[in-house]
């Protein structure tokens, strides 16, 4: 067995949702690459020391990448090393000893203006008509890129969901596999969107963007949207980031205290209704 081999079986063992895993299982072959560039020649976990992991740390801070990442990558080692029965050494690895203390939770993304979104979506549109509609997606209903470019599974519902004033189940892409209602302020611009989006599914023969299977779809969708300009701090998660705005604004309209509105809005995001005051801190940008 090889490194690279019994770290993957390590990040899989750990178990977690698909997306934690796969992420975890990305970390594993990241480190097993750097390994190999520096010839340090080990088959297992078993044989993993300190010092390897502080050079690898050290690699990916000097590759740029940000703290935040790196804790995460680091969180992942140590769920392996867990997993492989190492728990002294993963206990031992301190993230301020490997150079990557501090960094912050806020959001990196900027809540998108109207004037801009509407400029942005003209060139995704010029470029690819259900890259456009899962763009109008995101921005009617504050979903994920991957919940957007699935959401063809769920037109129809919606729009019945929609149309009977009812909140909308978001289940396919979602963070974790797990299910979520929505309950748009502005329930006019999301049955739009929405019925709009129906109309490309079923020119193209039950798919929003045009691709044989959902992976060439999620890259076509990327490829597209940064080619129009949503990239940086206007990628389109900063799509999300305004429509979470609108949502605060529209459950304080209503009545609502501050924290029922933020922990409302956080229960629309999918992030649970404990986690208000991170989403009106991270979002509110």
């Amino acid at each position: 067995m090889s490194f690279r081999s019994d770290s993957k079986a390590a990040a899989r063992q750990a178990g977690g949702s698909f997306k934690t895993v796969e992420a975890r299982e990305a970390v594993a072959g990241r480190l097993a690459d750097f390994l190999q560039a520096q010839n340090i020649q080990i088959r297992h976990l078993a044989h993993l020391k300190t010092a390897h992991i502080e050079q690898f740390a050290t690699a990916r801070r000097e590759a740029g990448i940000a703290v935040r990442t790196l804790q995460n990558e680091l969180s992942a080692v140590r769920v392996m090393l867990r997993a492989a029965g190492r728990e002294r050494l993963a206990s031992g690895l301190d993230n301020k000893k490997l150079g990557a203390a501090g960094g912050s939770r806020a959001g990196t993304k900027t809540a998108m203006p109207e004037e801009r979104f509407a400029a942005l979506r003209t060139a995704v549109q010029a470029k690819d008509e259900g890259v456009a509609a899962v763009v109008d997606l995101q921005r009617a209903l504050g979903l994920r890129a991957e919940e957007g470019v699935k959401a063809c599974k769920s037109l129809s519902t919606w729009e019945r969901q929609l149309t009977e004033g009812k909140p909308v189940r978001v289940i396919f892409g979602t963070k974790g596999g797990r299910p979520r209602d929505v309950s748009p302020g502005d329930s006019e611009r999301a049955l739009a969107a929405v019925r709009a989006a129906l109309a490309i599914w079923k020119k193209q023969g039950g798919v929003l963007i045009n691709k044989p299977n959902e992976k060439e779809a999620m890259t076509r969708y990327r490829n597209t949207m940064s080619a129009a300009g949503f990239k940086g701090k206007e990628a389109g998660h900063s799509l999300r980031y305004a429509f979470a705005q609108d949502q605060i604004e529209h459950y304080r309209a209503q009545g609502y205290s501050r924290e029922e509105a933020r922990a409302l809005t956080s229960c629309d995001l999918g992030h649970g209704d404990g986690r208000g005051r991170y989403v009106e801190s991270t979002y509110s940008r």
